[in-house]
């Protein structure tokens, strides 16, 4: 498929199935590095990130969009999710060794399934686990398959949902599969917000309302010296109930089991997940990180 981009002819190579993406791969780049940036699509800044750092490390790039139902357990969510198809393809064009894949849910999901299921432990039953059943069984499932699939060296992942990280680290050693995961700090708005997908369904009013997540996590950020995790987090609801969301929880827990901790000098993270105008978000700050040191921006 070719584009036109700033007057110039570029090739921009879109799959449908996997079977002539591999052949493609094999032709080419057999022996080369192969990045993997999964997505649901609705691409933004955050998400072009992880393809601009994928295109630098890997001779070439597969950016897969696919709203995949098995992590949805709220099916007017799934309906509601933005696909912006011919955007996503737009600003994947410009990047010289980078195609896009955007299969059907037979594709995903073949018969007989590689997938064979995997234990979770407790990941899957705290935080977004508990509010979400079944969402980290239908994460580890289509990011297996897509793993299984494209057979990549690296894949790219935003710690915005850091929790999910954790969930995909955990499947990827117990399945054997060995792909290096590169988890990659959470891009912002000039006002702190995280950018995401679900933050298109905002008014401008619901964006302005939605700053007291970003507002929250620093005075966790900034007073965690201060007070034991469990006083921090119950400070942390009083400032955060000075706005006007509806908050379904914020917790302060181990960065890799995400129980919740006595103390800060273990890997923590400060979790939270909020409704505006009926869309959920969520974010995180880590306070003492099991990657690099990183502080919110």
């Amino acid at each position: 498929m070719c584009l036109i981009i700033s007057g110039k002819m570029k090739t921009f190579r879109t799959f449908y199935d996997f079977d002539d993406l591999k052949t493609h791969v094999e032709e080419l780049y057999s022996g080369k590095k192969i990045g993997l940036v999964p997505t649901m699509g609705a691409l933004h800044i955050g998400h072009i990130s992880l393809v601009e750092r994928a295109s630098k490390e890997n001779d070439f790039v597969i950016v897969t969009v696919f709203v995949n139902p098995k992590q949805f357990n709220n099916k007017s969510d799934l309906s509601s999710y933005p696909r912006t198809i011919e955007r996503d393809m737009a600003l994947l064009a410009p990047f010289s060794n980078v195609a896009i894949c955007i299969p059907n849910e037979d594709s995903v999901y073949p018969e007989p399934d590689p997938y064979l299921g995997v234990d979770l432990g407790d990941l899957d039953q705290v935080l977004e686990g508990c509010y979400r059943p079944g969402h980290f069984e239908g994460v580890s499932h289509v990011v297996h398959n897509l793993f299984y699939l494209t057979n990549p060296s690296t894949a790219y992942f935003g710690l915005k949902d850091i929790q999910q990280f954790a969930v995909i680290q955990k499947m990827n050693e117990n399945t054997g599969l060995n792909i290096e995961l590169i988890g990659c700090p959470t891009i912002r708005n000039k006002e702190g917000l995280a950018l995401s997908s679900r933050n298109e369904k905002l008014s401008n009013e619901g964006l302005r309302r939605s700053l007291i997540i970003i507002k929250t996590l620093r005075f966790v950020e900034e007073n965690k010296t201060q007070y034991s995790p469990e006083d921090l987090k119950t400070k942390a609801v009083e400032f955060f109930e000075k706005g006007d969301l509806k908050l379904e929880y914020l917790d302060i827990v181990n960065a890799k089991t995400f129980k919740q901790i006595e103390h800060f000098g273990e890997p923590s993270v400060c979790c939270i997940a909020a409704y505006c105008e009926n869309t959920r978000l969520i974010d995180n700050v880590l306070l003492k990180s099991v990657l690099d040191n990183e502080k919110l921006k």
